[in-house]
């Protein structure tokens, strides 16, 4: 039989121990656990949450990787590039590529009866992965688009048409500006999405992918590009790494020198954002363990002093120290097991409240959502448990030495 985990048993299952000090100290030390784990729990939820829904945003508008020519990489003004068949397959069977399209760019100008608007237009096909647009669609349903013919509907977002008063159904014209003439078309708004990235809902259209290549005057087998989905964002570097063996530096067949580049890479200063929470997310991981251990040293301390004539009856009777002291050690394990089953109700009750409420509302134009992002994610809740369990009782042992100081003539008058 494990004797100190016998006694520590029937310690913490005495009900009937009522001393003034030690239950008192028992339950300080069994609310700091959990707290401090409820804490932690929706502290990282809630910045996988927003890292991973900002991320996600910015991946549904501009891919995980972009190919086009290394002109247009180093320009603001759209410049073809040839992604025919081909190159199309040489990409797709790039390991860790779960998708590639081609897509086309032109500006342009939004012009109503009251007001205009420069946006880009954005042109797409039958096999762009929709899916990003479908989750942020807020009025009308989702285009059909081509790849080979032009309809002129146009997908904007809820930003641009309170700008220009527009709404699904209305007709309004664009004028396409070049060095030699102005062309106007008349386009129908067939939807309108919001995602609340402001850089991109206050400019960005969607349409056919056949409208801006025309515009452009390019020719039907050119683009703007190519975008790469992959299959996980963890491998995005060694993914990226492949396409540049296969990519950068080759030309097409007509010549231009191709180059690719990363979401990370094209929007640095969103991902450093980002990545700045992962700091504060450590800061306050360390505060709340460092608030559970300090009650925990304060409850163990407090019941070694009021269990002072029991440690020096246990050694009268032959328990050594070390005995004594995992006694107490398993005692300090309930009250930590105990903090931390409400830590884990109080902290997943809390995401899965907001997640199915969104009672927590936060200001779209600061932090790019209308909601707090919450995500449950379990074995990073696991994790949190087993350090938070392992890094509390390490910091006891120092504290468990105070039994070996207790000697059984004194203790006997201890009171």
């Amino acid at each position: 039989m494990n004797f100190p985990l016998f006694i520590a048993k029937r310690i913490y299952s005495d009900q009937g121990d009522h001393r003034k000090v030690s239950r008192p100290a028992i339950r300080i030390a069994t609310i700091g656990v959990a707290i401090g784990l409820a804490v932690m729990i929706i502290t990282v939820s809630v910045v996988m949450g927003f890292k991973h829904t900002i991320r996600d945003k910015v991946v549904g508008f501009g891919s995980h990787i972009q190919v086009e020519s290394f002109i247009a990489s180093q320009s603001a003004t759209p410049y073809p590039v040839c992604i025919d068949d081909s190159l199309r397959n040489v990409l797709q069977r790039i390991e860790g590529i779960r998708h590639v399209s081609r897509y086309a760019l032109t500006q342009g100008i939004l012009k109503t009866d009251n007001d205009f608007l420069g946006v880009v237009f954005k042109g797409i096909g039958e096999d762009y992965d929709t899916h990003f647009l479908q989750q942020n669609l807020k009025e009308g349903k989702t285009l059909q688009f081509s790849s080979t013919k032009s309809s002129y509907q146009l997908l904007i977002s809820k930003r641009i048409a309170d700008k220009l008063g527009l709404k699904v159904g209305d007709r309004v014209f664009a004028y396409f500006i070049d060095y030699n003439n102005v062309r106007a078309r008349k386009f129908t708004i067939a939807a309108i999405y919001e995602t609340n990235m402001t850089q991109f809902d206050e400019a960005l259209c969607f349409t056919d992918l056949p409208i801006p290549v025309k515009l452009n005057n390019w020719e039907k087998d050119q683009c703007s590009g190519a975008e790469l989905l992959v299959r996980d964002f963890n491998q995005l570097e060694a993914t990226a790494n492949l396409v540049i063996e296969k990519v950068n530096r080759h030309t097409d067949r007509n010549g231009e020198i191709l180059t690719s580049h990363t979401v990370q890479e094209s929007y640095p200063q969103i991902f450093s954002w980002l990545s700045l929470l992962d700091i504060n997310v450590w800061i306050i991981l360390v505060l709340m363990v460092f608030v559970a251990g300090f009650t925990m040293i304060s409850g163990l301390l407090i019941i070694i002093l009021e269990r002072t004539q029991m440690i020096g009856l246990l050694k009268a009777l032959g328990a050594c120290n070390k005995s004594i002291r995992h006694t107490f050690l398993w005692f300090a394990t309930f009250i930590i097991g105990q903090g931390m089953l409400w830590g884990n109700i109080i902290g997943i009750g809390f995401i899965l409240l907001q997640q199915h409420t969104g009672f927590i509302q936060l200001d779209p134009a600061n932090y790019y959502v209308t909601t707090a992002p919450m995500e449950l994610n379990i074995p990073l809740i696991l994790l949190l448990n087993v350090a938070t369990l392992l890094v509390t009782l390490f910091v006891l042992i120092a504290p468990s030495f105070l039994v070996s100081r207790i000697h059984p003539s004194k203790s006997m008058r201890y009171e």
